[in-house]
């Protein structure tokens, strides 16, 4: 799962990208209103920490720009301020939740993991796909009640492609979401292809029924049968 960190404090802004980590989260960061904007106009993410008070702007504005986009990008709100107004406005205003600092880093992490969970998975601890049963909160994968070995971004990519099905999904698109901006450093995107193709061959292996296809010259699609 991709996150966006905004926030101006450095030594907060790093503690929480470690911790963040550390529980399998890609984290990427924005100090600023100019660069929160730019990386949110470039790429999506599964949840983004915005903090209200920022150079160059206001973190509100941020949640509005998003919110006109119509992205389904989850919003957690990380401000100093803890009066009940602030935290109306921000909620009427369309983030799905609000956090005072200071805070504990597992309830951040936490805060995060409903917020996906909801927007994403209905609010289920467990998600099914027909034969293919993912526990979320565990990481792991099932096909017929028997277990199948992901690597981190094999899971990922399952994840986004169920979350996604139906469409049709481009190396571009699938490298931004398990590389976030160091996507943009690969010369191409054929680094894609292998862990696809590992993915496939393990729930092809498990006995799936092959959502998975390739469509040579547009990418990847997940298609429910």
């Amino acid at each position: 799962m991709k996150l966006l960190i905004i926030e101006d404090e450095p030594d907060l802004a790093k503690d929480m990208a470690q911790y963040l980590s550390a529980e399998e989260y890609l984290c990427m960061h924005a100090y600023t209103y100019g660069e929160a904007l730019e990386k949110i106009d470039q790429y999506s993410y599964d949840c983004i920490l915005l903090d209200l008070m920022l150079p160059g702007g206001n973190g509100m504005q941020i949640l509005e720009h998003t919110r006109r986009q119509k992205r389904n990008d989850g919003i957690l709100i990380i401000s100093a301020r803890q009066g009940l107004e602030d935290k109306v406005n921000g909620l009427k205003q369309g983030a799905d939740d609000y956090l005072s600092k200071p805070f504990h880093l597992s309830e951040l992490s936490a805060r995060i993991f409903s917020i996906i969970r909801r927007k994403q998975f209905d609010s289920g601890n467990v998600l099914t796909f027909n034969e293919i049963t993912i526990d979320l909160t565990a990481k792991k994968v099932s096909v017929y009640s028997k277990p199948v070995l992901l690597t981190r971004k094999e899971y990922e990519l399952l994840l986004f492609f169920i979350g996604n099905k139906n469409k049709v999904l481009s190396k571009n698109v699938l490298a931004e979401h398990i590389s976030g901006d160091m996507a943009d450093m690969f010369d191409n995107h054929d680094f894609i292809y292998a862990h696809i193709k590992n993915l496939k061959k393990k729930l092809q292996d498990s006995g799936y029924s092959k959502y998975l296809n390739t469509l040579y010259g547009s990418g990847y699609i997940w298609e429910e049968k």
